[in-house]
């Protein structure tokens, strides 16, 4: 099976991708627009809902960070959000962080997209990076992967986990980047187990209303999925997340993790063993990459593509469980060859 063990092989895997990756106007001590400062002070993150804390996504990216951080030797921000806060609020907090000096500035989630575009024309000796979202900009680097095919592979090892036949599946928010991670997990279910029965559900219809920050919310979600026989329950919801994994252990059922392994983290340590495994999405080994292109001067700008292929997405083998699960090594390692081959076309809704 395919891992993420590093966070240095999603760097490479960039080289390798043959992506955009232009210069955009200055290097790492060349920095600012109009009242910036000429220092550059490194790589500065601003977090999406959760924060930091989140044992996932948020989690993920002050990994990147603190990797650049020890390797090149600079001053680092990370930034949390705030409850409520608007568009202009996320414009605000980008500005200041090119206005101190830092380089790259690095939005972590589709929400900052906004946001992005109207701060990055004002710093344009300024590299900007946005994860999960597309916007358009000459110093501006978008970060996405494939997050579908990670969810194929957790898809995968559930048929071959549950012994009920049902699965469930929890979405933060019902929006199309979770919509991703729901396509690409019932493909893989229903590829590997056609009987087998997904049970999807969505927190929230809107970020604001906490459906990546509840972990109230992702527990009750959990618990009425077990109540309908679902063994193996997949979840894509942030710090919502911990409340599906909780309600797994003490339902004594397999929960899968998301972005980050989260049968490592520490918070949730109680709970390791019924956690099977997670889909992997390497947030902070794209963070990294920009860091780092930005420190040779050669920053990346334009679509940033992290797919399978290039690691940049995988599924954890943390938990030596998954090995006495029958067939489920074999069965994720021929998905893997499958998508990277181009054999298997992996759905995105």
């Amino acid at each position: 099976m395919r891992r993420i063990s590093r966070l240095t092989r999603v760097a490479v895997g960039v080289a390798s991708l043959a992506l955009a990756a232009t210069a955009c106007g200055g290097t790492s001590g060349d920095n600012g627009g109009s009242g910036g400062s000429k220092e550059n002070l490194g790589l500065a993150i601003a977090y999406d809902i959760g924060g930091k804390g989140d044992q996932s996504f948020n989690d993920a990216a002050f990994a990147g960070l603190t990797k650049a951080k020890d390797e090149f030797g600079y001053k680092t921000a990370d930034v949390e959000p705030t409850e409520g806060e608007t568009d202009a609020d996320k414009e605000q907090r980008l500005a200041s962080l090119a206005r101190q000096g830092y380089n790259p500035v690095i939005g972590v989630g589709f929400a900052y997209g906004p946001a992005m575009k109207a701060v990055a024309e004002k710093y344009p000796k300024t590299t900007f990076g946005i994860v999960d979202s597309v916007v358009e900009g000459d110093n501006v680097a978008s970060l996405v992967f494939a997050e579908e095919q990670a969810s194929y592979l957790a898809g995968v090892a559930a048929a071959k986990a549950t012994k009920t036949k049902t699965v469930g599946f929890v979405g933060g928010v019902d929006i199309p980047l979770i919509h991703k991670f729901q396509a690409g997990y019932e493909q893989g279910v229903k590829a590997t187990d056609p009987k087998v029965k997904v049970i999807p559900q969505y927190l929230t219809q809107t970020a604001e209303e906490g459906g990546f920050s509840s972990p109230d919310k992702g527990k009750a979600a959990a618990e009425g999925q077990i109540e309908k026989k679902a063994d193996v329950i997949y979840q894509a919801a942030g710090l919502s997340g911990q409340g599906v994994i909780e309600a797994a252990a003490k339902a004594k059922v397999w929960a899968i993790g998301v972005d980050s392994d989260q049968y490592k983290q520490e918070a949730l340590a109680a709970y390791k063993d019924y956690i099977l495994t997670s889909a992997l999405k390497d947030v902070g080994g794209s963070v990294y990459a920009l860091a780092k292109s930005v420190e040779d001067g050669k920053p990346l700008t334009g679509t940033q593509v992290f797919d399978l292929k290039a690691d940049g997405v995988g599924l954890s083998e943390s938990n030596p469980k998954m090995a006495e699960v029958p067939g489920l090594t074999d069965a994720v390692t021929k998905a893997e060859e499958g998508i990277v081959d181009g054999s298997i076309k992996v759905k995105t809704e």
